[in-house]
């Protein structure tokens, strides 16, 4: 843990080449600040850049296994397997002698016993190399969901790897370029899945494992959501929701440093910090610290969105961490600190590509500093909750959940500003037609549903209950997924999402719709299951999205930036805009206190973020 890199290369031998993996590593320091190292031999090179969160003492990658004759496999792993501590007993069972604790070595004997296969063996999140010495064959592999990232770049001769974008990009035979698909991935409303923004770059998909070798390279999918019937009663789920979300929590506190938790004050990450604390209590290791974001005057001038944040999350945390008994910490932001351009800039690297989410990411990207800085280097988060329990209204509103396009897509198009993405209505009208945004989401969408396994005798409503469940989790959930990861490992702190738990994900995904929203309440399934954990306010509050600030002295300063840049008819971005909808934007600057909405908002942030990018990133466009 927590960063991998490599290059196979088929025609040369790489050991000369060392300076160029360690560079690679080197992009991915701050996943990794406890440590580095490499193994180099022939036309394989593995680098590993350590989050020292198991086996500080003995931890180190890339993990080797080597007999008399020399290496036999190498393995470099990114993420935590969960179920280390049973492979690990199995292994030893079966003859395997394992050093040290740590769950590298684990995963790399469970390759050495079962092959290829052995990655439907491991739980958690992760995305991992391994290097077959004997076959001369790469395996790439990660999690089910994909919590963990991993992307690669085919060469004429081999393969480059690595966890994030930065790292192939400081290889020299990778060059930024982003074509018409690229553009349109940046301003997708949910990315595909395998896909990248760089021309050239894919991602492993999340539940495939990939292996490379001279010969050629082929997929394998390892896992998928499993169609099922549900016939346990309303109660009988309700108690396995708990015992499965439980086990998945137990299983995520696995450390050797302290794991504390992101606690908002909503039902999610209430629900993970009374199962942590319980279970920390248990086993006499103290009370759990517990972290939220706010911003100053937030919950003091808070105005609510009808769909999007009915209250604000201060006093529920307060509540609920005063309720479970944590230590609690609130981390308060002004608009001074989100305003700051630098640290947009910093948002914008951490994720290799620019977002139109503006101070979401800023805010996001400063908690985790906060966090790190007060020592966590392990975070339980709330993620995907809302996928696997119906938590999103789209879900569950007809006339998005049954819309011939994606639930969340039908919703945004209501938005004149993100019809045809969240941040496009500034770019040109040409270049938006020729790109056709819309008919490649649209596109997508039919792709995926054509994926989606069904149990048989489902009613239409049923069918297509359980088509919206596997849409939000496998379109929706790995976009947001990604993103917390590169925030919360920007500044080395580990996100762990125990709602993706494979056991709890397989079970909720066959659970019908209605009993996951008894009487109309959202995520009621979920509320049932730690009812006796938390206070009624706490337990009943409605859905409250990620906080964006309220504050009109941040929208003045988008503005204010974004007249500067409009004004630039030099700058890098100045080719993408459209020359109506620019002046359109800047005569609203003057528009009262509230006109100014946050999709709107989000154009234009989405422009500086693209103008830092092309100049930063030096992005040739190849459109």
């Amino acid at each position: 843990m927590s960063a991998i890199a490599g290059w196979v290369d088929f025609e040369r031998d790489l050991v000369p080449e060392a300076s160029t993996v360690r560079a690679m590593a080197a992009a991915l320091a701050h996943r990794g600040p406890d440590g580095e190292s490499d193994w180099i031999e022939g036309h394989a090179a593995l680098a590993h850049r350590r989050l020292a969160l198991l086996d500080p003492d003995h931890g180190r990658q890339p993990a080797v296994h080597a007999t008399g004759s020399g290496p036999v496999a190498v393995l470099s792993l990114d993420g935590a397997i969960t179920n280390h501590v049973e492979l690990r007993r199995e292994l030893a069972a079966r003859g395997h002698r394992l050093t040290g604790h740590g769950d590298a070595d684990v995963a790399l004997h469970a390759y050495l016993e079962w092959g290829s296969d052995f990655v439907s063996r491991l739980e958690g999140l992760f995305a991992l190399a391994v290097w077959d010495v004997r076959r001369q064959e790469l395996l790439l592999a990660r999690d089910r969901l994909g919590v963990k990232p991993l992307c690669y770049y085919l060469t004429s001769s081999g393969v480059l790897f690595g966890s994030e974008p930065k790292a192939l990009l400081a290889h020299p035979a990778v060059e930024p370029v982003v074509d018409a698909d690229g553009l349109r991935e940046l301003f997708a409303h949910s990315r595909k899945p395998g896909t990248g923004v760089f021309q050239g770059m894919r991602e492993v998909l999340p539940g495939h494992s990939m292996v490379v070798r001279r010969s050629g390279r082929g997929h394998r999918r390892y896992w998928s959501l499993p169609a099922r019937p549900h016939t346990d009663t309303l109660e009988d789920t309700v108690a396995t929701v708990r015992r499965l979300l439980a086990d998945a929590v137990a299983s995520h506190l696995r450390a050797d440093v302290p794991v504390d938790a992101m606690l908002s004050g909503g039902i999610d990450s209430s629900a993970l910090t009374a199962l942590a604390a319980g279970t920390l209590r248990e086993s006499g290791a103290g009370r759990l610290r517990t972290f939220s974001v706010n911003f100053a005057g937030y919950a003091e001038n808070f105005e609510p969105h009808p769909t999007m944040r009915a209250t604000p999350d201060a006093p529920y945390a307060e509540l609920a961490a005063r309720h479970i008994g944590t230590d609690h910490t609130e981390i308060l932001l002004d608009t001074a600190a989100l305003a700051d351009p630098k640290t947009h800039a910093a948002a914008l690297r951490s994720q290799d590509a620019p977002s139109p989410l503006g101070d979401m990411d800023v805010s996001l990207l400063l908690f985790f500093e906060a966090l790190r800085s007060a020592g966590v280097t392990a975070v339980l988060s709330g993620e995907t909750a809302d996928e696997v329990f119906n938590g999103y209204f789209w879900a569950y509103d007809a006339q998005h959940s049954n819309s011939r396009t994606f639930p969340w897509v039908s919703f945004e198009r209501g938005h004149d500003a993100a019809a045809g993405g969240l941040g496009c209505s500034l770019v040109d009208r040409g270049l938006r037609k020729e790109l056709d945004f819309m008919d490649y989401a649209d596109q997508h969408y039919r792709d995926a549903l054509a994926e989606v396994p069904h149990a048989g005798g489902e009613s239409p409503q049923e069918r297509r209950a359980r088509e919206v469940t596997y849409l939000a989790l496998t379109r929706w959930a790995p976009t947001h997924l990604d993103r917390a990861d590169r925030m919360s490992m920007a500044h080395g702190v580990q996100l762990r999402p125990p709602f993706c738990d494979r056991a709890l994900v397989e079970y909720v995904y066959n659970v019908p719709a209605a009993l996951k929203r008894v009487e109309g309440q959202e995520k009621s399934l979920l509320r049932a299951a730690v009812a006796d954990l938390l206070p009624q306010p706490v337990l009943n509050r409605r859905k409250s999205a990620y906080p964006t600030t309220q504050d009109a002295a941040y929208g003045e300063f988008v503005r204010g930036r974004f007249a500067q840049l409009a004004a630039d008819r030099g700058s890098p971005v100045a080719a993408l805009l459209d020359a109506e909808a620019t002046s359109a934007a800047l005569a609203a600057a003057g528009a009262p206190k509230g006109a100014f909405a946050w999709v709107e908002r989000a154009s234009m942030e989405m422009v500086l973020q693209l103008d830092t990018w092309l100049a930063e990133y030096k992005v040739r466009l190849r459109l």
